[in-house]
């Protein structure tokens, strides 16, 4: 078994980006558990506890579903709150581009016949920075942070393959490992 997600990796130059604005959020945002730079990407899927056997089929479907996807950019920008800032309790960067939706879809279509169930919720693009287990702290001081921030670019990054990763849950964070890549078209 392993715990598995689809994504798309962000350039290295957003990341940095992001990475600066958390740096001068840490010490204004008490109680927070921040991601780990190196593990800042976009979930389009996460899947959950998978079985091995399942990998290669998930691979095929993706395959067969974003390889005739062509290219596209997407655009970190801004700050934000789920579910909103009076239960604040996952810190996100947006990301906008015409195609995110659209690469979304195809990947919930070619994962429902191997009998995963499509989201229910609002499908909202967005790199999570940091969650909450209690929010400390005003939530004045977070509107305001959230007010700052929500114009702030942070940079694009083109979209060039989606990749099914591997979990691994350790006690100092979660270790990704890529099980199959799939380059969308040139």
């Amino acid at each position: 078994m392993v715990r598995a997600f689809i994504a798309i990796s962000i350039d290295s130059k957003t990341i940095e980006r992001i990475a600066d604005v958390v740096s001068q959020l840490k010490p204004r945002m008490p109680g927070m558990r921040w991601v780990a730079k190196g593990n800042l990407h976009f979930t389009l899927k996460f899947l959950g506890q998978i079985d091995d056997l399942r990998i290669e089929p998930i691979g095929r479907a993706l395959e067969l579903a974003v390889r005739p996807f062509p290219r596209f950019t997407i655009n970190a920008k801004g700050l934000g709150v789920f579910p909103n800032v009076k239960r604040p309790q996952v810190l996100w960067v947006g990301l906008e581009g015409r195609d995110v939706v659209s690469l979304a879809s195809r990947v919930e279509c070619a994962l429902e016949p191997l009998g995963f169930r499509p989201e229910e919720r609002d499908f909202k693009p967005h790199l999570t920075v940091g969650r909450w287990r209690h929010f400390e702290g005003p939530r004045a001081r977070l509107r305001e942070e959230i007010e700052k921030w929500k114009s702030y670019e942070f940079g694009q990054s083109k979209v060039e393959e989606v990749t099914l990763f591997e979990s691994v849950l350790k006690p100092e964070g979660a270790v990704y490992h890529s099980l199959k890549s799939v380059a969308l078209v040139g």
